[in-house]
């Protein structure tokens, strides 16, 4: 149930995947529909959820694998922890790119800056281009990401919220790790968690 985005440049049909945690044929056929060249496959985060699909994703596109490093060592902890839920899912291969705050992805003519947003994992992130967030679990419509799990702490998500995303035009469209998309300006007005 997590949510997975294509972005892809119309004009060299260059592209990159964002957190393909699963369905990795159903997201294969989408691309090759499209007629798209995966160049980077972006986790926001470690997490099962997230990842599951790297491995099939890699061996099919030999797209290049971007992570923070923080996250890195959930990578080969991913069987363990999709079973502690009572699922499966392959361990990912190791990153061919560590993502670090401020840092570029460009792909086409297109330009997504990392925002590196710890709280819910050390090594989450958010990615940005004018008009458009992908959050992941960072922030959700009306919600936040938890920070129950190992790595979360909840006074640094809410500071990477308010510090990092928030100072975003209020008509940025946020995508989620989960749920439906929202804006900066409705989470400012009504996300309970950051009154």
């Amino acid at each position: 149930m997590a949510n997975c985005f294509i972005l892809g440049c119309e004009d060299t049909r260059e592209a990159v995947v964002i957190d393909p945690g699963d369905d990795a044929d159903q997201i294969l056929m989408i691309l090759a529909k499209e007629k798209l060249t995966v160049k980077y496959l972006i986790n926001t985060h470690g997490h099962f959820d997230h990842v599951g699909a790297n491995r099939r994703m890699k061996e099919v596109t030999s797209a290049k694998l971007a992570i923070h490093p923080d996250d890195v060592p959930m990578l080969s902890e991913l069987s363990r922890s999709a079973a502690s839920f009572g699922l499966s899912a392959e361990n990912s291969p190791e990153p061919d790119l560590l993502l670090h705050d401020k840092d570029t992805v460009r792909f086409g003519n297109i330009t997504l800056t990392v925002i590196h947003t710890p709280g819910h994992s050390r090594g989450g992130i958010a990615l940005y281009t004018p008009g458009h967030l992908f959050a992941g679990d960072t922030l959700f419509a009306g919600s936040i990401g938890r920070t129950d799990l190992p790595g979360g702490d909840y006074d640094t998500l809410i500071a990477s919220i308010k510090q990092k995303l928030l100072v975003l035009p209020d008509d940025t469209v946020v995508y989620t790790g989960h749920g439906p998309e929202t804006t900066i300006a409705d989470e400012k007005r009504m996300n309970p968690f950051l009154r």
